[in-house]
């Protein structure tokens, strides 16, 4: 057995069974593919994966024992990389970061130049996704580090810290009726046209959420996964938007109000996550503590081993 037919393995339950597209994502053939599988499964002496024809239909019940070893096998090799990574290169190297639209446009850019102050060696690749695509990527270890507001502690393969908490504010134009009012009421917006985010981006479910509550169905008349888009459109008088507060901080306003309504939708809390079991490099330990006061090398050290809750913050 060898790397390549574990590799194999993996990438075809990561591509629901489908061999062509394993092939495709490894840049190799699909019968090579499938002869690999094959041999892994001779010298096993047991099916991987149950069979129609020369189609993969599900994995067995040895298959899901194999696959979770091949899991630890594969993380491990990774590791090893790492290891060799940071003891050869002297700290260079790239760092690759899945995060939101909003964290990279509004919270990254500071710390990311303070790291690069700190490791000019150090490359850094950012990778804009949907919440659950951040997941996957640092789970798929496309990325080291995964920061986002939604769903991140949902995966039990990742390990999160909470990194700091941020509220909504209503955005609108200087002349709406709602900018005269400092304390606005979920009843106040809830007829107005409203420009949000899409449903699996930055809080929106909280804002749902406190419109169930009241048994309200809001006018959402643009959903966008985008900050400054959400602001455009406001700008043009399509509607009143509701964006995260940190979006706001450096917009020069002028000819827009805004309100804060973490009142209405509550506080929400922004994550960063690295892969369980990972091996981290000394200059992931430094761009966790730039993202947060809360985070230091120790205690994101002993969170990898298990050993930390978010109450311990």
């Amino acid at each position: 057995m060898n790397l390549h037919q574990f590799r194999f393995v993996q990438e075809a339950a990561r591509r629901n069974l489908n061999l062509t597209e394993a092939a495709k994502a490894l840049h190799t053939s699909q019968p090579g593919v499938s002869k690999a599988i094959i041999e892994l499964e001779e010298e096993l002496g047991v099916d991987i994966f149950a069979r129609h024809g020369k189609r993969l239909k599900r994995i067995t019940e040895p298959g899901q024992h194999v696959l979770k070893s091949i899991e630890l096998i594969m993380r491990e090799v990774g590791n090893l990389k790492r290891i060799g990574e940071q003891f050869s290169a002297q700290d260079s190297g790239t760092l690759s970061i899945a995060t939101t639209h909003t964290q990279a446009r509004y919270v990254l850019p500071v710390p990311v130049a303070k790291l690069r102050e700190a490791y000019p060696k150090v490359n850094v690749s950012l990778h804009q996704a949907t919440p659950h695509e951040v997941a996957r990527m640092v789970i798929d270890e496309v990325a080291e580090i995964g920061m986002a507001t939604e769903s991140l502690a949902d995966y039990p393969d990742l390990v999160t810290l909470p990194c700091y908490e941020w509220q909504h504010v209503l955005v609108m134009p200087t002349g709406h009726p709602l900018a005269q009012r400092e304390r606005i009421s979920v009843d106040d917006i809830a007829h107005e046209s409203l420009i949000t985010y899409h449903p699996s981006f930055t809080g929106r479910g909280k804002i749902d959420q406190a419109f169930a509550a009241r048994k309200l169905q809001p006018r959402i008349v643009l959903e966008a996964i985008d900050s400054d888009v959400i602001k455009t459109y406001v700008r043009l008088g399509l509607g009143v938007g509701i964006v995260a507060e940190m979006a706001m901080r450096d917009d020069p306003l002028g000819d827009l109000v805004v309100r804060p309504v973490g009142h209405l939708f509550g506080q929400s809390v922004a994550r960063v996550a690295f892969k369980r079991g990972a091996y981290l490099r000394n200059f992931v330990y430094k761009f966790a503590e730039l993202l947060s006061d809360r985070l230091n090398r120790e205690l994101v050290a002993r969170a990898m081993t298990g050993h930390v809750n978010d109450y311990e913050l």
